[in-house]
């Protein structure tokens, strides 16, 4: 157990609320509770959503240098805390260390970046048809939002999140996972310590999120909704938003295959296919979902693959020699296990892993058949890799798009004509071309289909919490 107290109160206004309910927080790692967090209420929703509001109106008009200068120093904070930020994940969600050291960097990298654009919100003039006529377009801050944090990365999520909407001068509550609310209650107090204003970043943990969150869908002063999550949960949050019409920023997962040429450095892609398959054990909406192997290196890169997969150590996630930790939880287990139960039973054959202890399930590599298994179709959040075989570039492509996702995909090629061919026919709204691991701050991250609205990230997502004003002088 860490030396470090564990922050489990809510953070509403400029009080830490401890005087309500609780509930367990139960590690993955040994199964035991390390925690009683407290359990929010529509009453403390409605709470958060006052002090929001009110923090709002002195937000928006806080000069965008200033802003510049708290999200920064909340970077600074972020990585100077990095060591205690990786342990509290691998506590609550079993994240290894030495990765979620990795996911405080790209979590600060957010903070980093969208200081900087709080300073390029830029408008613009447009030349108009009348003389006597000027026209002047500007943004603004939408207003307060809502972000319901994911658990699989719990530190960059919310800064994803809440440093692009408090940049472009919203204020924001965040609702974190009922798996993982360590996290972000760790990060609004190093937002406190950064001179963060109460009310511009709240934490509500809650083990009844349905609950919660239709407070803050049935108050219109919430004009933002930003989600990362399931597609079904996604789908309700979108239609709830429409009874107030706020706006939905909605990431929701996955089905990404990764499509490996015999003319690809078979070396890198196999490096590639790791880092995409089972960082974070799998848990990760733009993990490697389906492996398309050419019919000629099938078998020579499936070799390959799985003596590089022996080398990844699986175990207890404060080791700082551990590759892959435990799953999430016991339901995330079952699903692994049913998935690979299905596609057995369909003529899949494991290469290699298939066995678990506890929650720690081994990285698994199937050879697949039947593309009627159920493998192929549902997000499998897991260390369970399932290989296919193409021959040609046609029936990758159809085989590739044959789902309703459409996040993330990969190619791994040396021909550079059919990375422009692929690029284009593939229906992802990322693509990686011989990069396992395209995600960063600067870029912007989402789908299409069913993968979900908006984009993260960049410019783009500091876009996401702006309103466009358009001013007509009459100067007659």
């Amino acid at each position: 157990m860490m030396n470090k107290k564990f922050i489990t109160q809510a953070k509403i206004g400029k009080n830490w609320v401890d005087n309500l309910g609780s509930f367990e927080l139960i590690s993955p790692v040994d199964g035991k509770v390390i925690g009683l967090v407290s359990d929010c209420t529509p009453k403390e929703a409605r709470w958060a959503i006052e002090e929001s509001q009110k923090a709002f109106e002195q937000w928006k008009d806080t000069p965008a240098e200033h802003r510049y200068e708290i999200l920064s120093l909340w970077a600074e904070l972020i990585i100077k805390e990095k060591t205690t930020l990786a342990e509290i994940m691998a506590f609550e969600m079993g994240k290894p260390v030495k990765e979620g050291k990795k996911e405080v960097d790209y979590a600060a990298s957010f903070v980093r970046w969208y200081a900087e654009e709080a300073k390029r919100i830029y408008g613009m003039t447009i030349p108009p048809s009348i003389a006597s006529k000027r026209i002047i377009v500007i943004y603004e801050p939408v207003g307060p939002v809502l972000c319901i944090t994911p658990w699989n990365f719990p530190s960059a999520m919310v800064t994803r999140k809440a440093a692009s909407a408090i940049a472009a001068g919203c204020t924001v509550v965040v609702k974190p996972s009922e798996h993982s609310p360590l996290s972000a209650l760790f990060l609004v107090d190093l937002w406190d310590k950064a001179g963060g204003p109460p009310g511009v970043l709240q934490v509500l943990p809650t083990s009844n999120p349905g609950e919660l969150c239709r407070t803050f869908f049935e108050d219109s002063r919430i004009r933002k909704v930003s989600f990362t999550g399931s597609v079904p949960v996604g789908k309700a949050l979108y239609e709830q938003s429409a009874k107030t019409l706020k706006g939905v920023l909605l990431e929701l997962g996955g089905n990404a295959p990764m499509i490996v040429f015999a003319d690809a450095d078979l070396d890198l892609a196999v490096r590639e296919t790791i880092q995409a398959k089972f960082r974070n054990a799998g848990q990760a909406c733009i993990a490697v979902n389906r492996l398309y192997v050419e019919k000629g290196i099938v078998e020579l890169f499936c070799n390959k693959l799985v003596e590089e997969t022996k080398r990844l150590k699986v175990g207890n996630p404060l080791d700082e020699n551990t590759d892959i930790g435990p799953l999430v939880s016991e339901k995330s287990l079952e699903k692994i296990r049913r998935l690979l139960s299905d596609a057995l039973s369909k003529g899949g054959k494991i290469l290699y892993g298939g066995e678990a202890k506890g929650l720690y399930f081994n990285p698994t590599i199937i050879r697949i058949n039947d593309p009627a298994s159920e493998i192929l179709k549902e997000e499998i959040f897991g260390p369970l890799l399932p290989v296919l075989s193409f021959e040609s570039e046609r029936e990758v492509v159809r085989l590739a798009n044959s789902t309703s996702y459409g996040l993330a995909s990969y190619i791994m090629t040396s021909d550079l004509k059919r990375a422009f061919r692929l690029s284009h026919a593939l229906q992802f709204g990322i693509v990686g071309i011989n990069d396992g691991r395209p995600s960063c701050c600067q870029a912007p991250f989402g789908g299409i289909k069913e993968s979900g609205i908006g984009r993260e990230g960049g410019q783009w997502g500091i876009r996401e919490f702006l309103e466009t004003k358009y001013l007509s002088f009459n100067l007659e």
